[in-house]
């Protein structure tokens, strides 16, 4: 994991140390598999989603395809079922419209919350008792 500006390792939504998102495909701003995050990281690509077809769809129509194969830049394009990081604002866009897709929230990063509620997070976490 990327430290964090005070040294210490990126937090999830929870309080918790900011687990992994995904390797396949390998995903996060810096490529690290988790949803870190910097100053560089304009888009904030911190909310670590489960692909769904219709929000891939949604996404497309949006002006962001993740679905499609961008092979001149190692992206294979997303399925459903995959997870990935994705943009906290896109996330909020997808809520807006009823296309959000789930979240795991050990996976999150705690600076989404800048940008979207905790509680709509819970409202589509995976990762909740």
């Amino acid at each position: 994991m990327k430290p964090d500006d005070s040294g210490g390792q990126q937090r999830n939504v929870l309080g918790g140390i900011l687990g992994a998102c995904s390797e396949t495909p390998m995903t996060g701003f810096f490529r690290d598999g988790c949803c870190n995050t910097s100053d560089e990281d304009f888009g904030s690509h911190t909310i670590c989603v489960v692909a769904t077809a219709g929000f891939l769809a949604f996404s497309k129509t949006s002006g962001n395809d993740l679905s499609t194969p961008r092979p001149e830049f190692g992206f294979s394009g997303l399925q459903p079922g995959d997870r990935w990081c994705l943009c906290a604002a896109r996330w909020r866009e997808a809520l807006l419209a009823g296309k959000a897709p789930q979240v795991v929230l050990n996976a999150t990063n705690e600076a989404a919350l800048l940008v979207v509620s905790l509680d709509d997070l819970k409202a589509h976490a995976i990762d909740l008792n």
